[in-house]
């Protein structure tokens, strides 16, 4: 059976996930008050249509009680983001993601139950910032505050090394939870798995501590 997803906002954000999704092979029923934006989409999505999400009786209408997920990627309007998440609890939808404008709209969405909370052009900013800082820092994904995954590419320094000669964990405080080894990924590997150059590692931890990992043994 293929997943059923609701994208409500097809803008850039909210575009992109339409995009994706359908590419992934599920079924995407787009939403959006622009015409423009929703002729746009009406040949990418499974369906697309023109509604005020802060309608109940046009949320109904549309049966998007029976989607198991629904991403709420309204752009600037505040309001509107947070009443249509209020209207989709109420109507007991399974699980709402929701695109956070700022911290202040962030802590309002979780006060009210969206169940996963993002910030596209905060995190995008950080993943950027620790791309620039080390050549070695592939990708970045923020788990909370102050707990990060990170890929970071193996260098020469502890290429040719084991991960129990390397003492990552009692050093630094951190786990490698996988290695990616060019189609291969390891997970949860061996503490005498030998770190290959070029081998892509899984790092999990705080974020003071990763860093701290990058700058004295990656640099």
């Amino acid at each position: 059976m293929k997943k059923e997803f609701v994208v409500i906002g097809l803008g850039r954000f909210g575009g992109s996930i339409v995009k994706e999704l359908v590419r992934l092979g599920a079924d995407v029923l787009a939403i959006d008050s622009n015409q423009e934006r929703v002729d746009e989409f009406a040949k990418i999505a499974t369906q697309a249509v023109i509604a005020d999400t802060t309608d109940e009786a046009a949320i109904k209408s549309l049966g998007i009680r029976n989607f198991e997920h629904v991403i709420i990627a309204i752009g600037e309007n505040i309001q509107n983001s947070i009443l249509t998440t209020l209207i989709l609890k109420d109507l007991g939808v399974k699980q709402i993601t929701v695109k956070a404008q700022n911290d202040y709209h962030a802590r309002v969405l979780e006060k009210i139950g969206a169940d996963f909370v993002v910030h596209p052009e905060r995190d995008m900013g950080i993943r950027i910032a620790n791309n620039m800082m080390s050549s070695n820092v592939l990708d970045y994904l923020e788990l909370s505050d102050e707990h990060s995954i990170m890929e970071i590419k193996a260098n020469d320094r502890i290429a040719g090394h084991s991960l129990i000669d390397l003492d990552i964990r009692a050093k630094y405080g951190i786990n490698i939870v996988g290695i990616k080894r060019g189609e291969n990924i390891i997970i949860s590997p061996a503490a005498d798995e030998k770190i290959l150059l070029g081998d892509v590692l899984l790092v999990i931890g705080a974020d003071v501590d990763i860093n701290r990992f990058v700058k004295k043994a990656m640099s």
